[in-house]
């Protein structure tokens, strides 16, 4: 069974592409739950248009069923509550310039 700690890591090889930061630091991840080898994940976007969603949570999606732990990985997006700067690890803003 794969950890939590392990299963945030994988994800944070999951870049956004047109901030290039992991989607872990820039806050977008609500929930990650692992039970009998699926995980469900519950993340949400920088905004509800954001063009690169569909490609992020694919990437999330095959980035957790790599691991030999899992068999299954379901994103759900959620908008709410909505995502904000706030969310963002110090090492994020740093990285876009945000203070």
């Amino acid at each position: 069974m794969a950890t939590a700690e392990e299963l945030i890591e994988t994800l944070k090889q999951v870049i956004d592409p047109e901030l290039m930061v992991n989607i872990v630091d820039l806050g977008l991840i609500y929930s990650v739950n692992e039970e009998d080898r699926k995980v469900a994940v519950e993340m949400t976007l920088t905004s509800p248009s954001c063009p690169a969603g569909p490609q992020i949570v694919q990437q999330a999606k095959m980035a957790l069923e790599r691991l030999d732990d899992v068999d299954e990985a379901t994103i759900r997006i959620t908008l709410s509550p909505p995502w904000t700067p706030d969310r963002m690890t110090d090492d994020a803003k740093d990285m876009l310039g945000i203070f």
